[in-house]
């Protein structure tokens, strides 16, 4: 094999391990950023239960307009971590993809490797093949020429 195809090779595999670990770190990501989603909306939901509302009696309306103001701010939050998980899982399928190309390079240099490697071998196989054959006509020549009278 060519240094060139090995050196080839080597920079193929050395970008989709790149793109690999640049996937991993997306993906942890976007579950991390699931995580968080999560757990807002798991508090949004505790708030909204304990709300002034909810207890049964009457209660102040500052109260009540501080209640909503939050739970307004906890729905932007909401919504702003929602395209912010949306933007990391979109991330996630761009990783994917340009991990599946370098793939396909790596396996695509690793095919012509070895192309090259069997037309080497084919090459030295027929090389061989000639040279047996020179070498059985001239032994052939030789016992044909010593079979021969010789001339005086």
């Amino acid at each position: 094999m060519s240094t060139a195809l090995q050196t080839l090779l080597d920079e193929a595999e050395r970008r989709r391990d790149n793109a690999l670990a640049a996937l991993m770190q997306a993906e942890e990501a976007a579950r991390g950023l699931h995580a968080q989603a999560a757990q807002l909306r798991a508090y949004r939901g505790d708030y909204h239960e304990r709300g002034p509302t909810h207890c049964g009696r009457s209660t102040p309306i500052e109260l009540l307009h501080c209640h909503r103001d939050f739970m307004q701010r906890l729905d932007q939050a909401l919504a702003q971590q929602q395209g912010q998980l949306q933007a990391g899982q979109a991330r996630v399928v761009q990783l994917r993809a340009a991990l599946l190309a370098h793939e396909i390079r790596v396996a695509s240099v690793r095919k012509l490797i070895e192309r090259r490697t069997q037309d080497g071998r084919l090459v030295a196989a027929r090389l061989e093949q000639r040279r047996g054959d020179d070498a059985a006509t001239q032994s052939l020549w030789r016992q044909g020429a010593d079979a021969l009278p010789a001339a005086t």
